[in-house]
């Protein structure tokens, strides 16, 4: 091919691919999926090899195997694909700029405005207490299928709100806290249940609560166990680990930026 003969809708085709194949990437990355979708990537350049090299019988194998391994990968990139159809038809300007800023195409992030300090802050101090809190951080993905169920609220976020909402004779302290950008804006939220039996026992109903958002979304959650004041992070439906609250404060900026 003469390079003469390349086109600009060409160059657009190749950069638009390497965009597709970098957000699959960082969807992925850090969950089981990813060792998945290496396999299948191995697979397919093995499949290449084969026609290259004219090897019929092996070749005609594993167009089959890929060929039925399409319906399966939508089984198992169920969670994935939901959640990249739900930031493409969000309607919130934010989520779609927070997505744009992944390809690098709206400038430099600067990190979160969040005050993460003050939600872990108020973390600490209640499960000194044992009190008991759920707290949901929105990022691409609009929560408003959930926060209709609580009450609208308009705050900014800071240490003193958030332990005053959650205290146990506050009428706001059953459900969940939304927060948006730096905004608390919604309490008492009820939250999807998740229904996974591989949940360990020990965990309550606030840590299904948390798994069953983080399953539908991609939020990210914050729980308070008011049995023995453990701060639980989940992220993707599933539980992250943390050596102490300044490695979960770094966790969050990461995963916020």
């Amino acid at each position: 091919m003469d390079f003469l003969d390349i086109r600009i809708i060409d160059i657009v085709d190749i950069v638009l691919v390497a965009l597709l194949l970098y957000y699959l990437y960082n969807l992925v990355k850090g969950t089981v999926a990813i060792n998945i979708l290496v396999g299948i990537i191995i697979v397919y350049a093995i499949f290449v090899v084969t026609q290259l090299l004219g090897m019929e019988l092996l070749s005609k194998i594993l167009g089959g195997f890929l060929g039925v391994g399409m319906f399966a990968l939508v089984v198992v990139f169920q969670p994935e694909i939901r959640k990249f159809l739900l930031m493409l038809g969000s309607t919130n300007f934010n989520a779609r700029r927070r997505f744009f800023k992944q390809f690098k195409l709206l400038g430099r992030d600067s990190g979160p405005n969040t005050n993460l300090e003050g939600i872990i802050a108020a973390c600490k101090k209640m499960s000194a207490s044992n009190t008991g809190a759920l707290i949901v951080l929105q990022r691409n993905n609009s929560l408003d299928f959930v926060k209709n169920t609580g009450d609208e609220m308009n705050l900014e976020v800071n240490q003193p709100i958030i332990e005053s909402v959650f205290f146990k004779n506050s009428p706001l302290h059953d459900g969940a806290m939304i927060i948006e950008e730096n905004r608390i804006t919604a309490t008492r939220v009820i939250l999807p249940v998740s229904n996974d039996k591989k949940i360990p026992l020990r965990f309550g109903l606030r840590h299904r609560a948390a798994v069953g958002i983080t399953e539908k979304s991609d939020a990210l959650c914050l729980v308070v166990s008011e049995e023995n004041g453990q701060i639980s992070y989940l992220k993707d439906g599933d539980f992250v680990l943390f050596e102490n609250t300044d490695e979960l404060l770094k966790i969050l900026k990461k995963d916020l930026s």
